[in-house]
């Protein structure tokens, strides 16, 4: 099996003078939030996204792909629906249908509408595509490589499952299709947590986003010149001038790759910092949507031995990462993925996410029977369906 890591190299060329820095600290200054009206719609506009999807996954993985009203309250605390599960339905009536079926006695049930199904359909060709599967495991190759075990909690993983774009039944149907990637493993001895752990380093991931676009930029040449992040501040953000020329000197500071294993570094130096926002920044670029709840982020940060670092590094670069206060938690943001509230670069599956958030946003006018709402579009009212 290949190496995992190379501390005492990168130690080496530190010690030698290719990255040794003097010990500095950020500056005493207080870097205010601003906020970004732009950033906050990306983040607003994709309100309740990630419970539509879930419920939808949820509906289609039945056998008869719906499900019973009467049992839908179980599904509040499950994911995190901002209402009761049925006021939920009620309200996206243009993804869910709620119905009575001709059985007798039968209760209400709920389905997806046949503009939802017609999403997913071409979702799932998507998401079962060669292509699109070995970008994900290849994203998620890249995760585990950032962990110093090299392994990771499915506990961690679930929560990032969204934001990675894996499959909601990714152990079954994902992972054994790469068996030289992945293998499940015990993450303690005497517990009971499963995890997923890399089976073998792979070197032609072990590039940041960073390190290859310095590359690309100097014709393949690999030139001794520092590699900086790309600040973007929204207008009328004004750092202060001592953060402005601490800033200018960190950005000159060695890049140390997040895939090396810099931990023997000062925690508090700015050397550290810049390695911690590297992490940060990769981390970032695996997402598809280039965001992600915060709480992510940190209890991730914990995993890998940074700590309080994650939070302090966010706090300290308002220029890389924005924190939205929207839609009932804090999302990370990575500045640079984003002109104005839309994705720079659209990944194929955020296409797909985009039509189902158009058709939430469909007005559709509600119509009640046997005291429960059923739905029916404006422009083309039809009876009552039963099936």
């Amino acid at each position: 099996m290949a190496m995992f890591t190379r501390p005492a190299i990168l130690h080496n060329r530190l010690y030698h003078g290719f990255y040794l820095q003097p010990f500095r600290t950020f500056v005493d200054a207080r870097v205010k939030w601003v906020r970004d009206a732009y950033l906050d719609f990306a983040v607003e506009k994709e309100k309740n996204l990630k419970q539509i999807i879930s419920l939808k996954n949820l509906i289609i993985s039945q056998p008869s792909k719906t499900i019973p009203l009467s049992t839908a309250s179980v599904y509040k605390t499950t994911f995190n629906l901002p209402t009761t599960a049925t006021n939920f339905f009620q309200k996206y009536p243009s993804i869910f249908e709620i119905f009575q079926s001709s059985k007798p006695l039968s209760l209400p049930h709920v389905k997806l509408t046949p503009q939802a199904l017609t999403i997913h359909n071409e979702e799932s060709k998507i998401l079962n595509s060669a292509h699109y599967r070995k970008d994900v495991a290849e994203r998620l190759t890249r995760l585990l490589m950032l962990t110093r075990a090299k392994k990771l909690s499915l506990n961690i993983i679930e929560l990032l499952r969204f934001d990675l774009g894996l499959p909601h039944d990714f152990i079954l149907t994902l992972l054994p299709e790469f068996p030289e990637y992945f293998q499940l493993c015990n993450m303690d001895d005497n517990s009971n947590v499963f995890g997923l752990e890399l089976v073998t380093w792979r070197d032609d991931l072990a590039a940041s986003v960073l390190q290859k676009r310095s590359t690309e930029e100097n014709s393949g040449i690999k030139r001794a010149i520092p590699i900086k992040f790309p600040i973007n501040l929204p207008k009328g953000f004004d750092l202060e001038k001592k953060v402005r020329i601490w800033m200018h000197e960190w950005q000159n500071l060695p890049y140390i790759s997040p895939y090396e294993d810099a931990f023997f570094l000062a925690p508090n130096s700015d050397q550290a910092e810049k390695y911690t926002v590297a992490v940060l920044h990769e981390l970032m670029h695996l997402f598809v949507s280039k965001k992600t709840e915060i709480e992510n982020l940190l209890i991730l940060g914990d995993y890998l031995g940074f700590g309080p670092r994650f939070k302090k590094a966010l706090v300290h670069h308002p220029g890389i990462f924005y924190v939205s206060n929207k839609i009932r938690t804090q999302t990370v943001v990575l500045r640079e993925a984003y002109k104005k509230d839309l994705l720079a670069e659209r990944h194929l599956l955020m296409g797909m996410r985009y039509r189902y958030l158009h058709l939430m946003n469909r007005k559709m006018k509600p119509k009640r029977l046997y005291g429960v709402r059923v739905n029916v579009s404006n422009k083309h009212a039809s009876p009552v369906k039963r099936g």
